[in-house]
């Protein structure tokens, strides 16, 4: 479900930009008129780029990867102590 309000909200500001870029007076100088333009532009890009984001699920596979390196490192700690336990044992002797 929140796949599909990735898809239409990344529709309608998609949507937005078509209709608003050839409306905005960007023109030579920094204008307020242009500076208005750039920065909306900038912002409408942002929340497109987000929604892609999110849609492609790149957050969930940085997730998966973490997870992957902490069993990893806790395997290689887990490991690391029994080495030094048997160490110690031996010592004992």
């Amino acid at each position: 479900m929140k796949e599909w309000k990735s898809v239409v909200y990344m529709s309608l500001a998609l949507g937005m930009l078509m209709y608003a870029v050839p409306r905005l007076h960007i023109g030579p100088g920094l204008t307020p008129e242009g500076a208005f333009g750039l920065v909306w532009i900038g912002f409408a890009l942002l929340i497109v780029a987000a929604h892609l984001h999110h849609i492609l699920g790149v957050e969930e596979e940085t997730k998966r990867e973490m997870a992957r390196v902490r069993k990893y490192s806790r395997l290689q700690r887990q490991m690391w102590l029994s080495g030094k336990m048997r160490a110690m044992a031996s010592k004992k002797q």
